[in-house]
C-alpha cells in the first residue's frame, strides 16, 4: 500500500549562489511511515514564495514575488508523474505578491500584494490557466510603526467558512478587510474594514470551523488575537490578544504562520526570532485560546507551517536555515516533538500538501 503524500515546496530563488540552483517549486513525496521526503519533479519559477491548488487539485498556482511586477503562474499537474507543465501567468498589478486564495466557488484566484497593499482577482479558465484581472482593490492608510507601516501591506487573503466573504489581512494598516466577491463579474465590494490594535501588524489568520471566530497572528505585536466574527456583516471584534511568546529568545519575535488542527482543538503559530512553534488550546467554542507549550522549529526563521493531511505531522519552512523540518504532533495534548527529518531547501518559504 502506498501511503505517500504529495508535497509542493516553494522558495525564494534570488539569493542562491549554487552553480546549479534548484527550481523555485519542488514536487516531492512524503512517506509518513518511513519518514522520508523524496523529490519527484519541479517547476521553474523565480521567487515562488506561496502556492495554492486549483479546485480540482490538478493545477498548481504560485506567486512570483517580484518587487516591481508581481505575477501569478499556473501549472498543470500530471497525475501519474507529478510533473508540472507551465500554463502561463498573469500580472497581479502590484508589488511583492505573497499569498494566494482559490476562492470556494473555484472560479477565481485572489492574490495579496504586500508591497503595494492591494488585492487582485484573477479568473480561472476551463483549462486551469488564468485570465487577466477582473478587479483590483486598493487598501489605504498606515500604522504607528514608521519602519513597517508607512502604507498598506496586504499579507493574506482568506475565505470565511460560509464562502460568501473573503478577508484580506493588512499588516500596514492594522486591518482585516471583508469583501463580497461577485461570482459572475469577479469584482470585490468592501463591506467592512475591521481595525485591530494599532501597531499589532496582523499577518495571517485562521478560522474556527464554526465561522464565529478567527485567530490572527500579529507579526509586529508578537501576539495572537482572538476575534469574534459576524458572517452577516463581515465585521470582527477583538476578544483577546495574548503573547505568541511571553519571553522571546533574543528579545524580539515576529509570528509567521498560523494553522488550526483538523479537530479544531489546537492552534499552532510559528515564531521568527524565538525560532519556535507554539501551541494554544481552543476553548469555549472557539472564543478562547490557552497556551499549551513552545518547541524548537528545528531551524531558523520559520516562515510558514503546514499540517499533514492526517494531522500527525507539522511541516516547518525554516527560511534562513534552508530546511523543511518535520515535527510530530501529539493529537491528545497538542505537543510537538522532533522526528529528526529535515529536508534541505534553500530559502524555503512555503509547503503545501496536495
Amino acid at each position: 500500500m502506498n501511503d505517500r503524500v504529495r508535497l509542493f515546496i516553494g522558495r525564494y530563488t534570488q539569493d542562491d549562489p549554487s552553480p546549479q540552483p534548484a527550481p523555485g517549486i519542488t514536487v516531492a513525496e512524503f512517506d509518513p511511515e518511513a519518514l522520508t521526503i523524496e523529490p519527484v519533479g519541479g517547476g521553474d519559477l523565480p521567487e515562488a514564495s506561496f502556492l495554492a491548488l486549483g479546485p480540482s487539485r490538478n493545477v498548481l498556482y504560485a506567486v512570483q514575488e517580484d518587487e516591481n511586477d508581481g505575477q501569478v503562474a499556473a501549472f498543470s499537474i500530471d497525475a501519474g508523474s507529478n510533473s508540472l507543465s507551465f500554463l502561463g501567468k498573469q500580472p497581479t498589478h502590484g508589488a511583492l505578491p505573497c499569498h494566494l486564495l482559490v476562492e470556494p466557488g473555484g472560479s477565481y484566484v485572489l492574490a495579496a500584494n504586500y508591497g503595494t497593499g492591494n488585492v487582485t482577482v484573477l479568473p480561472i479558465e476551463t483549462d486551469g490557466s488564468l485570465a487577466a484581472s477582473s478587479d483590483l482593490s486598493q487598501h489605504t492608510g498606515s500604522g504607528p510603526n514608521a519602519d513597517r507601516q508607512g502604507g498598506p501591506h496586504a499579507h493574506m487573503v482568506a475565505a470565511a467558512p460560509d464562502g460568501q466573504v473573503v478577508l484580506s489581512v493588512d499588516l500596514g494598516t492594522d486591518s482585516v478587510y471583508a469583501y463580497a466577491l461577485d461570482a459572475l463579474s469577479g469584482r470585490l465590494t468592501l463591506i467592512a474594514q475591521n481595525r485591530m490594535r494599532p501597531g499589532s501588524g496582523p499577518r495571517h489568520l485562521v478560522f474556527h470551523p464554526s465561522g464565529e471566530h478567527f485567530y490572527l497572528a500579529n507579526e509586529l505585536g508578537n501576539s495572537v488575537t482572538v476575534c469574534a466574527y459576524d458572517a452577516a456583516t463581515g465585521s470582527a471584534k477583538e476578544l483577546a490578544e495574548i503573547p505568541a511568546v511571553p519571553d522571546p529568545r533574543g528579545g524580539e519575535n515576529a509570528p509567521g504562520g498560523i494553522v488550526l488542527s483538523a479537530d479544531a482543538r489546537f492552534v499552532y503559530v510559528s515564531n521568527r526570532g524565538d525560532e519556535s512553534v507554539c501551541a494554544f488550546e481552543v476553548g469555549d467554542g472557539g472564543s478562547r485560546l490557552e497556551p499549551v507549550g513552545r518547541w524548537s522549529c528545528e531551524g531558523s526563521w520559520p516562515r510558514d507551517i503546514a499540517l499533514s493531511p492526517d494531522g500527525r505531522f507539522l511541516f516547518v519552512a525554516n527560511q534562513r536555515s534552508h530546511n523543511v523540518a518535520v515535527l510530530r504532533v501529539d493529537g491528545d495534548s497538542g505537543a510537538l516533538s522532533d522526528t529528526g527529518l529535515s529536508y534541505p531547501v534553500r530559502n524555503v518559504a512555503h509547503t503545501l500538501f496536495g
